[in-house]
């Protein structure tokens, strides 16, 4: 399957690849796929001839730089134009969520954004035998298109966010935030933890906690906690377990004996310690993460469901009243294309769905700004989708990890996705803005936990705290404290 590849109207000369890959009809990263460029063409070489697409960082003038994808699309020997199927898809997209939305008539300005991509598209089509011309009026549909649908998604979502509000419908824990341990004992830190936020997320590493077999250091858990609850936040804690190398213990790594058996009981017994020790002073852990992507040990299916039960079994053991949160590891699925011992996302959930396990909520973790799986700069409809169909599932869902920077590299931004311009501290809080109006609004999510409330050198996406380290607020500290506002006024 091959790509044509116009920029503004020119054979384009090069295209850099980072972050794409091609998927199939099911939205499933499809693995051994090579992407070459080359003389204007991507070419993409599949292990199989299923219909398929690609995604991959695209330039909206005046928009900025996006993970967009390609409608499914069957094999040809001719190369599709890929300016024309990026746009076809978002068009696509649009038309879906507004009748997911039941969104059938928009106010005059937005309806002549819409009418002017579609005719856009339409001549886009009818000028296929001429192809730069056709990528062309493509780009001005998709420009149309891209400022149509991030303007209907933050209109819809502010409505249901108003309708909520009104209805008292938020609980006091739907603003959250990750702590940092090692400002436990700064009461500045803990003022500005307490002006924004009613759930803190005390972060726990099985690495940290169990040095040695047998062996739990808990003081600096301990006092983390005593802290937060003079302070009467709600806490929730985790992950419990992880089966990323940084979060396994030495231990457990440097036993050649430990077979699944004993990696499994482990765990379980982890589990049983902490939720024991903490059962009567927090309310909800994250009792397992990124198992659909982090798995070194390489468990296949039934050891990955296995694994996930006995952990969330350890929970109930101890306790019946906490929640039990199951986290996603980059909810967008696009490492199973590289990664092995991987499942998609929506598979992992699927299978624990499935299996009956005991549990009572998702977690889903939303960064963006690095290049890296699942943290290329997305769309605000995009992200909304993606919210919306996991909330269909029916279960209760966590934000657990929100991340955007304040200040990138000019690099590190092409490289990572840019959202209407270069980041900057403006622009992090107009981000905010909208995606946390999408996220309270959207059916079943209960708390949204920001994973940095000051910059610190060992975030996952740089500088993207609400303070700055002398602790001097940003302007999405701003945002936030308006947000808070808005939700608690009432």
């Amino acid at each position: 399957m091959k790509f044509l590849v116009f920029n503004k109207g020119m054979k384009a000369l090069s295209y850099d690849l980072d972050g794409a890959y091609v998927f199939g009809s099911d939205g499933i990263a499809i693995r051994r796929v090579k992407l070459t460029f080359d003389d204007g063409v991507i070419d993409c070489k599949k292990p199989n001839k299923s219909t398929s697409g690609l995604a991959l960082l695209w330039p909206v003038e005046g928009f900025g730089k996006l993970l967009l994808p390609t409608t499914c699309l069957p094999e040809r020997q001719r190369p599709y134009n890929l300016n024309v199927e990026i746009t076809r898809a978002k068009l696509m997209q649009i038309i879906n969520k507004r009748e997911d939305w039941s969104v059938f008539s928009s106010p005059p300005v937005l309806t002549e954004l819409s009418e002017q991509a579609q005719d856009l598209f339409i001549k886009a089509v009818q000028n296929l035998s001429n192809p730069a011309k056709a990528a062309q009026l493509a780009d001005e549909s998709l420009r149309r298109a891209m400022i149509f649908s991030e303007r209907l998604s933050i209109r819809q979502a502010e409505s249901f966010f108003n309708a909520k509000s009104s209805g008292h419908g938020f609980s006091r824990g739907c603003l959250g935030c990750q702590l940092d341990p090692r400002r436990i004992n700064d009461p500045a830190y803990i003022d500005g933890l307490m002006e924004l936020f009613g759930l803190v997320l005390v972060p726990v590493r099985w690495s940290d906690v169990q040095i040695e077999k047998g062996k739990y250091e808990f003081s600096l858990i301990d006092e983390c906690i005593s802290v937060l609850n003079k302070k009467k936040l709600a806490i929730c804690a985790g992950p419990l377990i992880c089966f990323s190398p940084d979060c396994l213990p030495r231990w457990l790594l440097s036993d050649k004996k430990a077979d699944f058996e004993k990696i499994r009981d482990s765990a379980y017994q982890f589990v049983v310690q902490m939720v024991s020790r903490y059962s009567d002073r927090i309310r909800s852990w994250i009792v397992i993460s990124g198992l659909n992507m982090f798995n070194h040990f390489g468990f296949n299916f039934e050891q990955v469901l296995e694994i996930t039960r006995a952990t969330n079994m350890a929970v109930k053991s101890v306790s019946n009243r906490v929640l039990k949160i199951i986290e996603l590891s980059n909810p967008w699925g696009e490492y199973y294309s590289q990664l092995n011992n991987t499942i998609p996302p929506l598979v992992y959930v699927d299978m624990i769905m499935q299996s009956g396990i005991g549990f009572d909520a998702f977690g889903l973790q939303m960064r963006f700004g690095k290049n890296e799986f699942g943290m290329h700069v997305r769309d605000m409809m995009t992200i909304s989708a993606n919210l919306d169909r996991f909330a269909l599932l029916g279960k209760a869902l966590y934000i657990t990890a929100v991340e955007v920077p304040s200040l990138l590299d000019s690099d590190k931004a092409e490289s990572s996705g840019i959202w209407h311009s270069k980041w900057d501290e403006e622009l992090q809080g107009q981000w905010m803005e909208h995606f946390y109006k999408i996220a309270l609004s959207t059916p079943f999510i209960d708390s949204v936990v920001y994973s940095n409330l000051v910059d610190n050198k060992d975030s996952i996406i740089s500088n993207s705290g609400l303070l700055k380290e002398n602790l001097e607020p940003k302007r999405s500290f701003m945002v936030m404290k308006k947000l808070h506002n808005v939700i608690f006024s009432r």
